[in-house]
């Protein structure tokens, strides 16, 4: 009876050497398709693992945003900047062909006052720009 003890303990230590990393690894990495779990004995589990591949994909995917942000939005920021500043001169070159304020045509339409506005001189709305807009109080 003690020979067979010895024998199955013996067997115990073998199969426990085998599980170990160093005899595991070569032949788990040829058939495996994820490579070496950090988990280790009671650790590796379904749930575990699952953790660790959504981990492992966030990270790759965090990695794939900050690409994306630094080496395509800034450039397409750049460029839009760029196109802005070009239209807006272009715009300014426009109005300058244009006549004086004084001598365009105001249609009906346009700067209509049911009531004064209580700041300034109850003509100009907040967003009046001198520049652009004109009123002609005179042929009311």
């Amino acid at each position: 009876m003690f020979p067979q003890r010895q024998m199955i303990r013996t067997s115990q230590r073998f199969a426990a050497n085998l599980r170990s990393p160093s005899v595991r690894t070569p032949f788990q990495r040829r058939f495996a398709s994820h490579g070496e779990s950090t988990l280790k004995g009671v650790e590796d589990n379904a749930f575990n693992r699952e953790r660790e591949a959504v981990k492992a994909h966030a990270a790759a995917t965090s990695d794939l945003w900050r690409k994306l942000s630094i080496y395509a939005t800034v450039p397409c920021l750049i460029i839009a900047g760029v196109n802005a500043y070009v239209l807006w001169n272009e715009h300014w070159d426009h109005w300058a062909h244009k006549g004086p304020l004084e001598e365009r045509t105001e249609y009906d339409y346009q700067n209509l006052r049911t009531k004064n506005y209580f700041w300034g001189d109850g003509d100009k709305t907040i967003f009046w720009n001198d520049k652009v807009n004109y009123h002609k109080k005179d042929d009311e």
